[in-house]
């Protein structure tokens, strides 16, 4: 969801920024990009453990607070060119479309618009897992709610972890170079720098 169909990520980094600057800890934006995905409270207990912080599990729910009143007081929703219209033709096309996000699911309903929401068959949000990505739960999950196997999905990701997730459930995967550059995507089967470009791959004749 993040980075491949809302331009979200810039929000996240500064969300996670100034909710963590208080307690000293100053993360980069390739801090939080290259956590993309996550669980919430595995990303901020990273980033806290980064400066020899060892929180509390109140404290990690007092920081996370924090920074979801930032994110919303500045999120701006953009949603990337063609990403409706790419859904709309893949769900035209017959294919059981899955979201899998480590966004938790109350997040979901303002960051992704209805009319997009409503074109997933399955929706995984972070917390309905007990492992979040890079672990393979959540793809999984997701191909066991469509009842496919994970040799017949295919996954678009925008971050290490989720490359990491979608490959150790056994599925082919195309990484969108929306959030990195194409050398911190390694592992995905192939690149892409648009999902105009991942139509191509997924189905030759479907035009957005």
């Amino acid at each position: 969801m993040d980075g491949v169909i809302v331009d979200s990520m810039p929000y996240h980094f500064l969300a996670w920024y100034e909710a963590l600057r208080p307690w000293g800890v100053r993360v980069s934006c390739m801090d939080v990009y290259l956590k993309e995905g996550e669980r919430w409270d595995k990303t901020l207990t990273s980033l806290l453990n980064d400066e020899r912080i060892q929180p509390s599990k109140a404290t990690l729910k007092k920081i996370f607070l924090v920074r979801q009143k930032i994110f919303k007081k500045y999120f701006k929703r953009f949603i990337f060119k063609g990403a409706k219209g790419f859904l709309q033709c893949l769900k035209r096309k017959g294919y059981l479309l899955g979201l899998v996000t480590g966004t938790p699911e109350n997040e979901i309903n303002k960051i992704l618009p209805g009319g997009i929401k409503n074109l997933f068959d399955i929706i995984i949000p972070g917390n309905d897992v007990k492992h979040g990505k890079p672990h393979p739960e959540p793809y999984l999950k997701a191909c066991s709610g469509l009842r496919l196997k994970p040799s017949e999905c295919a996954v678009i990701e925008n971050a290490p972890l989720g490359i990491k997730s979608a490959k150790a459930a056994g599925m082919f995967c195309i990484a969108l170079t929306t959030s990195l550059p194409a050398p911190y995507l390694k592992g995905a089967d192939r690149v892409a720098g648009s999902l105009e470009e991942i139509t191509g791959i997924i189905e030759g004749t479907c035009r957005l």
